[in-house]
């Protein structure tokens, strides 16, 4: 065979062989539902880059929003200084996720999605901004899992210190601070309420 058949074969081979182990690596959105948990205990010395969490909150965007308001914002603490000041922001939660290592805040702008000219659409008025913001928030955390991370969702902030920290306007309503990183362990499956007691067909 001639020298430079060999080498191209050889490159197509290695190209073939390289996607077809990509693509085997991909996971299913079934297999993301399957194995996105909330994490309570984070690998140490483990980093996540700027650009890592920039694709991750690309992919966030993606998500569906009331008139394509897209509220949601998020503030993201990724040097070890900004890092270890929201630690002690989120109450209990401190000790669980210190090896975690990035935190992001999520908030939405009021007044924007479930609103016409400045007037609430319907009774839900800015719940339907809370919506929108757990709709980015899920996709955020399964395309976390998707490139191999972590994730949980913490409720527990003390918004008045991490508005001051990060700056966050009066018109942002702070929801919740996401932790991201590597987990430690393998938490069990949780029990899941019977289907039949949260869905009626009529």
């Amino acid at each position: 065979m001639n020298t430079n058949v060999l080498i191209v074969t050889i490159l197509a081979l290695s190209l073939f062989a390289g996607c077809t182990s990509q693509q085997a690596s991909v996971a299913s959105l079934d297999d993301l539902f399957l194995t996105r948990r909330s994490i309570r205990s984070y690998e140490p010395g483990r980093t996540i880059s700027e650009a890592q969490v920039r694709e991750l909150l690309t992919a966030a965007q993606n998500a569906p929003s009331w008139a394509n308001q897209q509220p949601s914002k998020y503030y993201v603490a990724i040097s070890p200084e900004k890092q270890a000041a929201v630690l002690e922001m989120i109450g209990g939660n401190k000790d669980r996720v210190a090896n975690a290592p990035v935190m992001i805040v999520s908030t939405f702008e009021k007044g924007k999605s479930g609103f016409f000219r400045g007037t609430p659409a319907n009774d839900a008025g800015d719940l339907w901004g809370a919506y929108d913001n757990g709709l980015s928030n899920c996709y955020l955390i399964l395309k976390a899992r998707d490139m191999g991370f972590d994730t949980l969702i913490m409720g527990m902030r003390e918004s008045d210190k991490l508005r001051a920290l990060f700056n966050i306007p009066e018109e942002e309503m702070i929801l919740a601070v996401i932790a991201l990183g590597y987990r430690a362990e393998e938490p069990n499956m949780p029990v899941h309420r019977p289907l039949d007691e949260i869905v009626k067909f009529f």
